[in-house]
């Protein structure tokens, strides 16, 4: 009998809802008798959420302090948030529930766990609930929400913080990040070490909606380096054509500058070393792709401490000083790159390649007790 998998995602709210939710469906092809349906959450409220949905990456772009502000309001009154976006949600996710009829929900966007939750607990209505937490560090208290079935944590970071918001341990799963495959390389194609003296192809790049200084950035490489420097501007079309105005006529063919691409991957897998700021997936995904990483910044909230979380597993360094930029790069290359060899090698070792398989197999397994014996009859 075919299990369906209902998850809860998010398209207008950076990218990395919607990269946890594709490595997990590229993930549900392989198996029989399950069938997954994504619905962005803010698609199920009226024109009010769409439109706060919508304002994150303007504001993100704009104003950190205001994201700051919001994020702070947002973790003192949970219960109003979920309220809010119960009141919003509700007729189109009871229509959304008769309609898949699902054996299993997954939530991967905070604003939809506890207002979810409201719904299905008034409406009496009984389908495992699973929580998979988006951040590594500071998690919102509306990742915290003790109806839910389970928590699936990407670090024992997030894991400490959901017990410290009153979430028992025994409901508490640590998996990793998951991180969609193409950004692994093949076996026969692992990233080689750093050489003395070697040309450095350097990736600009933060987060799909793309803030940060990268101009500053990318002046302190091409001054100082023997670099080629590749840049994303992401979905900031602005941003793309002041850099392409400024840098282009200066650096000429040294420079590419990119809006928003599919293939990341490829741009990660062929640089030497990336320049990001500490968010979640982009980390995870240069992480994957075995690239060494400086983290530029983080956003204030959600992203706060991921930098030293990264910087503490040798994950990466960071250096929020444009200007520090040639310090930082050449303390790694220094002694034929010692400390980028040693990076490159403490990723390998952390990350989880199999993190997306672990949270389905888990999430399939406890919510269908039957799931294992149906498999093997399958398999």
């Amino acid at each position: 009998m075919e299990k369906k998998l209902l998850i809860i995602s998010s398209d207008v709210t950076g990218h990395g809802h919607k990269s946890i939710t594709e490595s997990l469906c590229e993930k549900v092809q392989t198996y029989n008798g399950v069938k997954v349906f994504v619905v962005d959450g803010f698609s199920l409220g009226k024109r009010l959420l769409l439109k706060i949905g919508q304002s994150y990456g303007p504001i993100t772009r704009n104003s950190e302090n205001l994201w700051k502000m919001i994020w702070k309001l947002s973790a003192m009154k949970p219960h109003l948030v979920d309220n809010m976006i119960e009141s919003l949600i509700k007729d189109n996710f009871l229509k959304l529930l008769e309609e898949v009829k699902p054996d299993m929900i997954l939530s991967v966007h905070p604003n939809f766990n506890g207002s979810i939750l409201n719904i299905l607990e008034k409406q009496n209505i009984h389908i495992p609930f699973f929580t998979l937490i988006a951040d590594l560090v500071n998690i919102f208290p509306l990742w915290a929400d003790k109806r839910a079935n389970y928590i699936i944590s990407p670090t024992f970071e997030a894991q400490t913080k959901c017990i410290a918001f009153g979430i028992p341990d025994e409901k508490i799963k640590v998996s990793g990040f998951p991180v969609r495959s193409r950004f692994f390389p093949k076996s026969n194609n692992q990233r080689k070490f750093y050489s003395p003296g070697q040309s450095l192809t350097c990736l600009v790049m933060s987060g799909g909606e793309g803030v940060g200084n990268m101009k500053k950035i990318a002046e302190n490489l091409l001054n100082h380096f023997d670099c080629t420097v590749k840049i994303v501007a992401g979905k900031n079309v602005n941003l793309k054509t002041k850099l392409e105005m400024s840098l282009k006529a200066k650096y000429g063919d040294r420079v590419e500058i990119y809006g928003f691409t599919q293939n990341i991957q490829d741009l990660m897998l062929t640089s030497d070393i990336a320049f990001t700021r500490g968010s979640p997936n982009v980390m995870f995904e240069a992480i994957a792709t075995n690239t060494p990483l400086i983290i530029t910044g983080a956003l204030p909230g959600q992203e706060e401490d991921n930098p030293t979380f990264a910087e503490n597993l040798n994950l990466g360094v960071v250096c929020k000083n444009p200007k520090e930029i040639k310090y930082t790069l050449t303390d790694l290359l220094e002694n034929n790159g010692e400390k980028i060899n040693e990076m490159i090698i403490s990723q390998r070792n952390f990350i989880n390649t199999n993190a997306a398989e672990d949270i389905l197999q888990f999430i399939l397994k406890v919510g269908d007790p039957y799931y294992e014996e149906a498999k093997e009859k399958h398999s």
